[in-house]
């Protein structure tokens, strides 16, 4: 539900996590705003808003009605000053400290009633960010979401060695409105929480592959058909105290000393990346993308997120 003292939300950038957000935003109620850095981001960031209402539509999540209605919430602009007023900010533009600065320099000369300033980054460390305010350290967190962020519940936020309590609960409370399950980091370390296990298992993958134990197509169906499932029902934590703490140990003891403890990228990747085979973007990668290929995993990789679906949609 809406919480009343948010009554405008910004969103700084047009790409698929502004665009995005701005769907789940205004999906929930909130005024939004998409601050746009050209025509060609305008126009882009309108399209990506579009496209996740339609997608909704087809599912038959959301009426054409209620995505007209919710429309209505949503204006794009090139001018800081149409922001003046917002209550939470959610900045989404490249991932570069220059760049990132270069916003918050804005926001702090146009924006004076801010609650939350919010950055959706995905690597960059929440105390190095809170360098880039002079006057509202304490109001920056990381609000890391998981793409595409209008379906995937899943928000961690990380506070930085500046950032308040009032300012981390904000961020929980709203995000928790717009139906998203929320965790707040004890304290901020590289990759947050869930990039740090997905990429212990890529590490791990990648290391069976180089092995020549299994290839990547039987590495994702393992992965698909054997443990993933059930770790959208219970926890990994859960599980172990389930099976038993002293086989965990047993299996620990034995299994350990046998997995990847590499701290650099892998030749497996280094190679297709020097090769220019960069995945779905060139068209190559692990896998050979054609544009059908792209169009099925953009369906499956939404389809187990459907089921989270929970917007509060305006009434009226």
């Amino acid at each position: 539900m809406r919480m009343e003292n948010i009554n405008h939300v910004a969103i700084i950038g047009t790409g698929m996590i502004g665009a995005s957000m701005a769907a789940l935003f205004t999906g929930n109620g909130y005024p939004t705003t998409m601050l746009a850095f050209s025509e060609r981001g305008q126009n882009n960031g309108k399209a990506l808003y579009n496209t996740c209402f339609k997608d909704l539509i087809e599912k038959g999540l959301v009426t054409e009605e209620q995505a007209e209605r919710c429309g209505k919430l949503l204006r794009i602009t090139y001018d800081y000053s149409d922001i003046s007023d917002a209550d939470f900010i959610f900045e989404c533009v490249v991932e570069r400290t220059e760049v990132k600065y270069c916003v918050y320099e804005k926001i702090e000369e146009h924006c004076k009633q801010f609650k939350v300033l919010a950055s959706s980054t995905s690597a960059l460390s929440a105390d190095i960010l809170a360098e880039g305010l002079s006057r509202n350290k304490e109001k920056l967190v990381v609000a890391h979401p998981y793409n595409p962020p209008h379906l995937v519940p899943f928000v961690e936020v990380v506070k930085s060695a500046y950032t308040s309590e009032e300012t981390a609960k904000t961020a929980y409370d709203v995000l928790e409105s717009t139906g998203r399950k929320v965790i707040i980091m004890q304290r901020c370390a590289p990759g947050f929480v869930a990039n740090r296990l997905q990429h212990a298992l890529l590490r791990e993958a990648i290391h069976i592959v180089e092995e020549g134990l299994a290839t990547p197509r039987d590495i994702d169906k393992a992965l698909m058909y054997s443990f993933s499932p059930r770790y959208t029902s219970v926890g990994l934590f859960e599980h172990q105290d389930a099976a038993g703490l002293d086989m965990v140990k047993c299996i620990e003891d034995y299994l350990l000393p046998t997995l990847s403890n590499a701290n650099t990228t892998p030749d497996y990747i280094n190679n297709l990346v020097s090769e220019n085979n960069l995945g779905m973007k060139t068209g190559k990668g692990i896998y050979d993308w054609t544009k059908e290929a792209q169009e099925d995993f953009r369906r499956r990789a939404s389809a187990p997120y459907l089921c989270y679906f929970n917007w509060d949609i305006p009434k009226e």
